[in-house]
């Protein structure tokens, strides 16, 4: 029979586990402290452990890591990683290193099936949801997961299409049993799906980043479907209303495209939009897929657009993409490393 997984659960579930075998809450504690801070991969790792604790560990659990089955490198040393779960679903995890600023950008879905078409994950398909194990292990099992400061889960899939599991995620990347990070440390980006981002906002502390588009409605509706049923004027009216504290960062992403949403009615709506909240904007520039006509916005209008924003209130910047020759960089993750 088939192992259970140990990664992916909380102390209060590994206690769970081991108190019909006479072991208490401090056992606990220390079994995801190996696994979560020290990445063991074999319970017998766990030194000065009761031996009748690791033999029964042995006998039913696993700890549930296991290495990317490929990489590769990029010219600005990022990296991006192939992994293949138990049930062979494959997605990738980008990693992201930047003087001590080391970042993990993690899956939450094998594919995805939000459609939108500037993104080449949706074309890749939907094959499945990870695990909250199979997300925290995509962290701790890299060759440099010792550096870590900071994920973001901006790779494959729509995290809120897999609220649960990104939920438990989160609550394992920033628990102090678990890998510790400060929340502030851990933000989740979305298109947009209202139920799974109201859950978000009141489980857990960690930032959101809302992928807009376009402030207009049709327009975004044809590039995001999910804007249908959950209008992004909508999605950030509820981000403005939350009652958040000060360490906690909403933010909107915004792929600039040459003539398409970097004209001055785009920024206009822009402002009206983000006016008046605590909202930060991420312009990005657009990285063509498949066979496309469309180009990003040159660095020039990603800088006026940042300079009007800032100056009518708004916090803005513009983000330096990472990994484009590797297809690495947002929106080009496709569960293979070609």
């Amino acid at each position: 029979m088939e192992k259970a997984s140990l990664c992916g659960l909380s102390a209060d579930e590994i206690h769970d586990l081991i108190k019909p075998e006479g072991f208490n809450y401090s056992h606990a504690l220390r079994i995801a402290n190996s696994l979560y801070k020290k990445r063991i991969t074999e319970f017998s790792q766990i030194s000065n452990f009761p031996k009748k604790l690791t033999e029964f560990l042995s006998s039913a659990l696993t700890p549930g890591l296991f290495k990317p089955v490929a990489s590769q490198l990029s010219a600005d040393k990022s990296v991006k990683y192939l992994f293949s779960n138990f049930e062979g679903l494959k997605y990738e995890t980008v990693f992201l290193p930047d003087g001590k600023r080391n970042t993990v950008c993690v899956s939450t879905q094998s594919g995805c099936r939000m459609g939108c078409p500037f993104c080449v994950t949706g074309s890749y398909g939907f094959y499945g949801d990870l695990s909250a194990g199979e997300i925290i292990n995509q962290v701790i099992s890299l060759p440099d997961a010792a550096y870590v400061t900071h994920v973001v889960f901006m790779g494959m899939g729509e995290p809120m299409d897999n609220i649960d599991n990104v939920l438990k995620a989160c609550e394992i990347l920033t628990a102090e049993w678990g890998l510790a990070l400060s929340p502030r440390s851990v933000t989740v980006s979305t298109t947009g799906l209202r139920p799974g981002l109201e859950k978000f906002l009141a489980n857990s502390p960690c930032n959101i980043t809302l992928s807009l588009f376009s402030p207009f409605q049709d327009e975004r509706k044809r590039i995001i479907p999910a804007e249908g049923k959950h209008p992004a004027s909508e999605l950030i009216q509820l981000m403005k209303d939350y009652p958040a504290g000060k360490k906690r960062r909403f933010s909107v992403a915004y792929v600039m495209i040459d003539g398409i949403n970097d004209t001055e009615g785009h920024l206009q709506e822009l402002k009206s939009l983000l006016g008046g909240s605590r909202i930060r904007i991420n312009l990005i520039p657009y990285h063509p897929v498949h066979v496309s006509r469309d180009k990003s916005s040159s660095a020039e209008r990603m800088q006026y657009f940042k300079h009007e924003l800032v100056t009518s209130g708004i916090s803005a910047s513009v983000r330096k993409s990472r990994g484009t020759d590797i297809s690495a960089a947002c929106g080009l993750l496709a569960g293979g490393l070609s």
